[in-house]
């Protein structure tokens, strides 16, 4: 089994398209039967710990258990996902997760599970998860098209919410005839199809010259392109913003079903469940509000419609009313999720995709990890109705704080490779790993362009940074106006070869607009040099 993304065409995708490319068909498959084996999981672990603890702050720790390890965890799966095989990778995870599935259901079975080792266990899972999550995100854009990518994120959505629908609804009749066990350990076998599917593929690998770069040197890296990507920037403020109060519903549903009338497992299961009826239907509808509606106008809309249904979810108390509302938070949710995941996608070009993503996913757990344990500690103090009434007002005031980040528009910019920067001269003397290394580029520029010119350099300066350098500074020469040098530093030979590998097409874009503010026959100098041993 191969990709055939480049099989694909590049025009825009159906709703359906993506799943014509074998690879991605049986991989979706795959994780739609997992998915349902998580949802199922998180019904029993959700309903266990309200059995074994009553206390919102313990039934809202199980959240933060699962979500607080991608907080934790990310960054260094995106190095490591971006320095080694990612199928490789993703297969020993999916065998971690199992094993530790497999764990909880002998603790359940056994009756020997507490509370406190119930959290240890969940955090194990979100463990897992945080270490998969980078990985599985990256791999997209290698098994579609870049025009199919908005296309495939949604039916990766949709596989979620599908498996919300049925998994939730089937572990509440499981755990009232066969117990929380039996729900772990279906869990444990679901693993089995992902790992099938990802023995089969054939992944090719990536090419360059260059050696593979370390683990500790991969993070730095990592960090320091989310730092200096004002793209990525605007989708994690925008998620912020969202998740932050979101979390308030997911870590006090559990609750919530307990305390309806003849609240029960199946009760807790049917709310999850309509969620995901919700967040089916909202995937069908995607495409067409994708066509009509900004990406901003999207998310700010689905924040305002998450927000009233956190307000019915704490006033009401009639199952068919709050099931209705748990749809609407579903649709809602589906929505600001694809978004702010397409836009992450995007704004990052393969070499630090993974990586990227981590960051942008370590800071949506890290959120709910936090609004879960906010959102329970008021709850214990104010009641759960006071708790979602603050939360959804919190929602839709960040509507308004956050508008100026707009990702719209983020997938116009070109990343693809741009390898068009000459291999730099060196005497036989220089090795690689010297270092650090000092490049200085001369510029010429038309007096009438001085001020456009000085603009784009600060552009050019973040782009600089952004793939490596840890210094980068302009100057102007004293003796005669107009002339500049632009200096930055990296810290190794190879890290300055690994530049000239980064440069995107959206790059090189902005350096030949540079070239343009030029004197005619007076193109930039480059010089290069390293500190010596």
């Amino acid at each position: 089994m191969n990709s055939t993304a480049a099989t694909a065409t590049d025009s825009a995708a159906s709703a359906w398209s993506p799943l014509a490319l074998p690879l991605f068909r049986w991989l979706w498959v795959a994780t739609l039967a997992s998915n349902v084996g998580t949802w199922m999981h998180e019904i029993g672990a959700g309903w266990m710990m309200t059995s074994l603890s009553p206390s919102p702050v313990m039934v809202a720790l199980v959240q933060t258990a699962t979500t607080l390890p991608v907080f934790l965890l990310a960054l260094p799966a995106g190095a490591l996902a971006d320095i080694v095989d990612r199928r490789r990778y993703l297969i020993g995870v999916q065998i971690w997760l199992a094993g530790v599935a497999t764990l909880l259901a002998g603790f359940a079975f056994g009756g020997q599970m507490t509370a406190w080792s119930l959290l240890a266990l969940t955090f194990g899972m979100g463990a897992g998860a945080a270490m998969m999550m980078p990985a599985w995100a990256s791999i997209l854009p290698e098994i579609v098209p870049r025009a199919e990518l908005p296309a495939a994120i949604a039916l990766n959505s949709l596989g979620v919410n599908v498996a919300r629908a049925v998994g939730p609804a089937v572990a509440g009749l499981i755990v009232s005839f066969a117990g929380t066990g039996a729900v772990f350990a279906l869990n444990a076998v679901s693993y089995t199809g992902v790992i099938w599917v990802l023995t089969s593929w054939q992944r090719a690998a990536t090419a360059s010259e260059l050696p593979t770069e370390r683990f500790m040197g991969s993070m730095r890296a990592g960090i320091r392109y989310a730092r200096h990507a004002p793209a990525l920037h605007a989708a994690i403020i925008r998620g912020c913003g969202f998740f932050l109060f979101a979390s308030a519903a997911w870590g006090l549903l559990p609750l919530i079903a307990r305390r309806l009338p003849d609240g029960g497992p199946e009760t807790f299961g049917a709310l999850v469940a309509a969620i995901g009826v919700g967040a089916v239907c909202g995937a069908f509808l995607l495409p067409r509000l994708r066509a009509m509606l900004s990406r901003d106008v999207l998310v700010a809309s689905a924040t305002a419609a998450y927000a009233v249904a956190m307000l019915v979810l704490g006033n009401f108390s009639n199952l068919a009313v709050l099931c209705g509302a748990m749809a609407l938070s579903g649709v809602a949710w589906i929505t600001v999720l694809s978004s702010l995941q397409v836009a992450a996608q995007m704004a990052l070009p393969n070499w630090v995709r993974s990586r990227g993503l981590a960051v942008f996913m370590a800071v949506f757990m890290g959120t709910m990890a936090l609004g879960s344990v906010a959102w329970g500690q008021v709850a214990k103090l104010a009641g759960i109705p006071a708790a979602l009434s603050l939360s959804a007002a919190g929602a839709l005031l960040m509507i308004g704080v956050t508008w100026r980040w707009r990702i719209s528009g983020i997938e116009d910019a070109d990343l693809t490779p741009a390898t068009y920067w000459p291999a730099p001269t060196v005497h036989a003397g220089i090795e690689q790993d010297q270092g650090p290394v000092l490049v200085t580029v001369s510029y010429s520029v038309q007096p009438a362009r001085r001020a456009e010119f000085l603009h784009a350099m600060q552009l050019l300066g973040k782009q600089r940074k952004r793939d490596g350098a840890f210094f980068w500074s302009v100057f102007e020469d004293t003796e005669l106006p107009n002339e500049f040098i632009e200096t930055f530093s990296v810290e190794s030979w190879l890290e300055h070869l690994r530049q000239h590998e980064r440069v995107t097409g959206a790059d090189h874009e902005l350096q030949l607009q540079v070239r343009e503010m030029l004197l005619a026959g007076r193109p930039p100098q480059v010089k290069h040099f390293v500190a010596p041993r």
